[in-house]
């Protein structure tokens, strides 16, 4: 079958239209977004919702990460990603799986039944992990399209795909928060490189080949502009998987902290990779996957 989106082909850089929709549905008076939300997703490529949870179902779940940060020795060991220079804990992945929790969270119908809405298809969860990013010593994470390396090492075929970060601690302009090029989502971006076996045990640390080059960004930056959506614990950050994004290091002493939520359409799983030679293992790309049954809101939401 002929590849859709090329990447990792060439010694140059490419810039390639997008082919698929951005939002899949059609809005009507039921929809979980209102019409203008709708619209802001579609044309800028992400969205920010406040106000979704109430104040004891954010400390649930903030008490759930700090569980999980305390208890990471009891986890699969695979799922632990340190920093790149030493044994701080970067990010905890498969979270879903993990955390009896987090796994009633993702099938609330404020995450699962707005990602089935947006994506117009039954969803499963293709990744879930913690991001953490202490202060002082939290790293950056670089400019890059999910969807490049979706494609390329999972095998995700189409742009059918979005992700959510809830907020867990607050971000603020200072402490490195998520940074997105709106607009970008719109242009998918072929980058240079091969990629070499097991990509996956240095990229997660340090992504160097899946990553756009600084003219591309440059253009699309002076093309877009940058926004870094801040926002108190319990925000929810939705981006398409191709909106090309990134964060700064934190250097100040107050944390950032977020869960992670990668919403793919069933129709939409994964087949074999497009520039690798075997595919990332399941805790960072689902293949066993069944639809998430979403569970609409009656009562107590998390406990």
């Amino acid at each position: 079958m002929r590849d859709p989106y090329p990447s990792r082909l060439t010694g140059e850089p490419r810039l390639l239209p997008r082919l698929d929709p951005v939002f899949y549905g059609k809005w009507d008076l039921s929809a979980p977004l209102t019409l203008e939300q709708t619209t802001h997703f579609e044309e800028l490529g992400f969205l920010v919702l406040e106000d979704l949870f109430s104040k004891s179902e954010v400390e649930t779940l903030q008490a759930e990460m700090n569980r999980l940060l305390a208890a990471s020795q009891s986890l699969d060991p695979r799922t632990l990603i340190s920093e790149e220079n030493s044994e701080e804990i970067r990010s905890i992945f498969l979270i879903h799986e993990q955390s009896k929790l987090m796994r009633q969270f993702v099938s609330d119908e404020r995450m699962a039944g707005i990602a089935r809405y947006l994506l117009d298809d039954d969803v499963y969860i293709h990744q879930s992990r913690l991001n953490y990013k202490p202060g002082f010593k939290g790293r950056e994470f670089y400019w890059h399209s999910d969807f490049e390396t979706w494609h390329a090492e999972d095998g995700m075929p189409r742009m059918r795909a979005l992700s959510m970060s809830v907020l867990l601690e607050p971000n603020t302009t200072c402490n490195g928060p998520l940074m997105l090029i709106p607009g970008s989502h719109r242009t998918f971006v072929a980058c240079v490189g091969e990629t070499p076996d097991d990509h996956y045990q240095t990229s997660l640390k340090n992504q160097q080949v899946g990553v756009p080059d600084e003219n591309t960004l440059a253009e699309l930056a002076a093309r877009y502009g940058i926004t870094a959506p801040t926002g108190a614990p319990g925000t929810v950050i939705i981006f398409d998987c191709n909106t090309i994004h990134g964060s700064n290091g934190n250097i100040t002493p107050f944390p950032r902290a977020n869960a992670f939520f990668v919403f793919n359409a069933m129709s939409n799983q994964l087949v074999d990779p497009y520039r690798t030679h075997s595919p990332r293992p399941e805790f960072i790309a689902s293949r066993d996957v069944k639809p998430i049954k979403v569970r609409a809101l009656s009562g107590p939401a998390l406990s």
